[in-house]
């Protein structure tokens, strides 16, 4: 696995029933019990899922009487969206860039004069 955090987040997140219980956190704590609910694995292996969550930094467990809720801790994605948000602004930019070249050949295009012998 990885070293940076950023890098164990994304690993973290690209398997689909660790996403989905990600999303299911964002709602609400719930114990590896009824997070194991919609699938069909056990909860051993919902266990392990949750493990890899935790060594990511994407949730937390707690102890309250007899239940051990998990927690999304949601900080997390302040670190996703600081990376995600650097490239978007770079790739607005180059999209920008692209539309004030194509404005000023359309300009330049429409203030040339008319070719000799083109119909008018």
């Amino acid at each position: 696995m990885a070293a940076d955090s950023l890098s164990r987040v994304f690993s973290a997140l690209a398997d689909p029933i660790r996403r989905d219980m990600v999303a299911r956190l964002a709602s609400g704590d719930a114990t590896v019990t009824e997070l194991a609910g919609p699938y069909d694995v056990t909860v051993q292996a919902v266990s392990k899922h949750l493990k890899v969550l935790e060594e990511a930094g994407l949730v937390s467990r707690s102890r309250e009487a007899q239940r051990r809720p998990v927690h999304l801790e949601a900080e997390v994605f302040d670190l996703m969206t600081t990376w995600i948000e650097r490239y978007r602004r770079e790739a607005e930019e180059r999209y920008r860039r692209l539309d004030d070249v194509l404005r000023s050949l359309e300009e330049n295009e429409s203030s040339a004069p008319p070719e000799r012998g083109a119909p008018s």
